[in-house]
C-alpha cells in the first residue's frame, strides 16, 4: 500500500515577481507574516498537483515580501509560479495553544449541535473580519460562526466532532 501524501497547509501565496534574477513577491497567511520563511521545504501548487522546492532566502521589501526559490534562476522561470499557494506539510507547524486551532485540522470533523442533530462535515472555513465561518456541508450547506464558546461549544479532533449551539433550520 503506497504511503498517503502528508496534509498540507497553504502558508503563502506567490503573488508577482521582483527583479530580474527569479526571485519572486510573496503574500504571507503566517503571523507574523516573516514566519513563511521558518520553512525551507515549501509544495507549490500546479495545474498538476504540488512540486516541491526549496526555499533559498527570503526578506521583507518594504511593506512586502520577497523570497528565491531554488531552481527559479530567471524572471521567466519565476513567471510561471504566480499565483500559485505556497504549503508546508502539516507537521512542520508547532502544535496550537489550547482552544486554538489549525483550519486544516477542522477540515472534514463532524459537526452537530449540542443536542445530537448532526449537520454535516466542515469542509472549509473563511475570515469575514468579525469572526471565521465553517462551510458545513450535509443535507445542504451551512455558513456557522467559529465563535468558541459562543456557537462552537466543544471541539473534539480525537472524536472528530464539534459541537455548536447553532438551530438546525437556519
Amino acid at each position: 500500500m503506497p504511503d498517503r501524501e502528508p496534509r498540507r497547509v497553504v502558508v503563502g501565496r506567490i503573488v508577482g515577481l521582483f527583479g530580474v534574477a527569479g526571485w519572486v513577491k510573496v503574500y504571507s497567511y503566517t503571523q507574523p507574516k516573516t514566519n513563511l520563511f521558518a520553512y525551507a521545504d515549501w509544495k507549490l501548487a500546479t495545474a498538476d498537483g504540488w512540486r516541491a522546492v526549496r526555499l533559498e532566502a527570503g526578506q521583507e521589501q518594504g511593506k512586502g515580501l520577497i523570497a528565491r526559490v531554488a531552481g527559479i534562476d530567471d524572471r521567466d522561470e519565476a513567471r510561471q509560479w504566480v499565483g500559485s499557494d505556497i504549503a508546508v506539510a502539516r507537521e512542520l507547524l508547532p502544535e496550537p495553544d489550547p482552544g486554538e486551532y489549525y483550519w486544516v485540522d477542522l477540515q472534514g470533523l463532524a459537526v452537530r449541535t449540542v443536542d445530537g442533530v448532526e449537520l454535516g462535515a466542515v469542509s472549509h472555513l473563511f475570515e469575514t473580519g468579525a469572526n471565521d465561518v465553517m462551510v458545513v456541508r450535509g443535507e445542504r450547506e451551512r455558513l456557522i460562526p467559529f465563535t468558541l464558546d459562543h456557537v462552537v461549544q466543544r471541539v473534539d479532533q480525537q472524536e472528530g466532532v464539534i459541537e455548536v449551539d447553532w438551530d438546525p433550520e437556519f
